[in-house]
């Protein structure tokens, strides 16, 4: 059993930063991250980001209100400003929707998946799946640590911890949420938003170090 985590042994190791991007000009953090299958979203606060994966470069700018998560589904991006979701038309920065957040202004993490928005509760240690029209909570699953982002990818759920200095992303089983497989951060590198490119990559937002880092997904966690 893990003493300091309350949780028996599963499988760690330590995260490998493949790259860094940013920091980025006139942004001092990035919270929500997702990837549209091209480039990279990053919240800075005030602006959404969209950044080329490979060289950080910032190809375009939406100035809309962005201080937590960021989702893509497929065509439009939802973005946690405050205690709401806004649905953003990509193409012109236009909100398109908004519904409440189940957190009411303590949200963190956002992803989409399986028609739902996955919404992260940062101190109720919660993820929410969310009715995308409504926001409508369908249920929640508990977590015994901060959750800061969340994603899918393969049918997996990996949602990133930051607390006590300490910073993790784990794969988590969606029903019970069981701690499956931990990487664990380097000291003193923190993980705000979270999102998988769908493949090898996670793109994990640094906080106030105003950067993303592309964090490796482990090869055994891979659907055969």
């Amino acid at each position: 059993m893990n003493k300091q985590q309350g949780l028996p042994e599963v499988p760690m190791e330590t995260a490998e930063i493949v790259r860094e991007l940013g920091p980025f000009p006139g942004a001092r953090s990035v919270a929500g991250v997702t990837h549209d299958g091209r480039h990279v979203w990053a919240a800075t606060g005030e602006a959404l980001l969209a950044l080329d994966p490979q060289s950080g470069a910032t190809v375009r700018t939406l100035d809309v209100p962005c201080d937590a998560g960021t989702a893509f589904d497929g065509r439009y991006l939802y973005q946690i400003a405050e205690s709401r979701i806004d649905k953003i038309d990509p193409a012109t920065g236009a909100v398109v929707r908004s519904i409440p957040a189940p957190g009411q202004g303590g949200d963190s993490g956002l992803t989409w998946a399986e028609g739902s928005l996955w919404v992260g509760e940062y101190r109720g240690r919660r993820i929410h799946q969310v009715d995308p029209e409504t926001g409508a909570v369908k249920r929640t699953i508990e977590s015994n640590r901060f959750v800061t982002g969340v994603t899918w990818v393969d049918g997996e759920l990996w949602h990133a911890t930051w607390e006590a200095e300490e910073s993790e992303i784990r794969r988590i089983d969606p029903e019970s949420g069981a701690v499956q497989e931990r990487l664990r951060m380097p000291q003193g590198t923190f993980v705000s938003g979270l999102e998988s490119d769908g493949a090898d990559l996670f793109y994990a937002g640094g906080g106030a170090s105003g950067t993303v880092r592309a964090v490796r997904r482990p090869k055994r966690a891979r659907a055969a």
